[in-house]
């Protein structure tokens, strides 16, 4: 609110998002109508005038059972800062 009609530049505003963001989780609405945790994706930082992430955690579906959508997150990386949340103590 205190920054409310000040220019900023677009760059500015990307690295406060990548400093102040660690962990995303993406929650998704299915053909079955659920909701499912469809990708958990860590930010590293910002380069090259973009935010950086990687996928720590996809959903892989597994067909169908009597109309319902199956299926689980499976792992794809680690964990690159996991020291900064281990600080934070999670």
């Amino acid at each position: 609110m205190v920054l409310m009609g000040m220019e900023i530049p677009i760059e500015a505003v990307q690295r406060q998002i990548a400093s102040g963001i660690d962990i995303i989780i993406h929650l998704g609405r299915m053909r079955d109508k659920t909701r499912k945790v469809l990708e958990i994706l860590e930010i590293t930082g910002y380069e090259e005038g973009r935010i950086q992430m990687h996928t720590l955690y996809e959903f892989q579906e597994k067909g169908s059972s009597h109309g319902k959508v199956r299926g689980s997150l499976v792992k794809k990386e680690e964990l690159q800062k996991k020291e900064k949340l281990l600080a934070a103590g999670y």
